[in-house]
């Protein structure tokens, strides 16, 4: 299947015009939140394949979407954009940071969500590992140590084999058009400067997971970061109701590597099946 970009749209909130696009359907809207090493192209191949109504965009700082010259939140923005493009609730799909920002808004503003999915999700509060496993640490050293150095093209390098490929399998594992669009997708970002925590917001979901009240799927690859497995685990243990589905050969972005698979995973989640 050749992806195919929706209908792009704009939507100011305070400084700043947010980017997205929207493909037609019907039923209740899913709104597709990227990773924070991607932008709303990484959804392109899952949007295609979902028979609901679905909007993507780029939070600030990612994509087309320019970096907040004032203070902000992705929560706030996620909220405006949501009065903007939806009537009633909608399913939230969120990748490892956009799962973040699903869970702090299934928290604050359970009202406007349908349910989550929740694809190798970050959790805003979640205390920071002691230590990684050895082949995320035989990434992740140099990775910090290229950030420090200001190495662009090292840390795309080991950011698309760290996230891409997954740390226990062998660099450039995922080739072709999906590699090309992770480091397309990355490369805006570094270079945009923006700090990674920034818009963050101050809601600890880490600690409120059994507050969450809206049907709930956990979805990882078993290529993944050891750590981001256990946090899908004990995210699924611990939010009332919580399904599972694991993807086998995948890393942590699998809207690049298996996006029939997750759109059916996604299909059937949101529609109560």
């Amino acid at each position: 299947m050749v992806a195919v970009a929706g209908e792009r749209f704009e939507i100011p909130v305070g400084p700043v015009t947010l980017v997205g696009e929207r493909w037609e359907g019907e039923g209740t809207p899913v709104v597709l939140l990227h990773a924070g090493v991607a932008d709303r192209r990484s959804w392109y191949e899952v949007a295609e394949r979902l028979t609901a109504p679905v909007i993507a965009y780029d939070r600030r700082g990612f994509g087309e979407t320019p970096p907040s010259p004032e203070p902000f939140t992705h929560l706030d923005d996620l909220l405006a954009l949501l009065r903007a493009t939806v009537d009633g609730p909608a399913w939230l799909v969120g990748n490892s940071m956009g799962g973040a920002l699903a869970l702090d808004a299934a928290l604050v503003a359970p009202e406007n969500i349908a349910g989550l999915v929740l694809i190798a999700p970050a959790v805003n509060g979640q205390p920071e590992p002691e230590e990684l496993d050895p082949d995320s640490m035989a990434i992740v050293g140099p990775l910090q140590a290229a950030g420090q150095a200001g190495d662009i093209d090292e840390q795309l390098r080991l950011h698309a084999w760290l996230w891409l490929d997954g740390p226990a399998g062998p660099e450039g594992r995922v080739a072709g058009p999906a590699r090309e669009l992770a480091l397309s997708m990355n490369d805006r970002i570094l270079r945009s400067g923006v700090p990674e925590d920034a818009g963050e917001g101050d809601v600890n979901a880490w600690a409120r997971l059994e507050e969450v009240a809206v049907p709930t799927t956990l979805v990882w690859g078993d290529r993944d970061v050891p750590f981001g497995i256990e946090t899908c685990q004990a995210v699924a243990a611990r939010v009332p109701g919580a399904r599972t589905e694991v993807l086998p050969g995948t890393a942590h972005l699998p809207s690049l590597e298996q996006a029939a698979e997750l759109a059916a995973v996604i299909q059937a989640s949101t529609s109560g099946r």
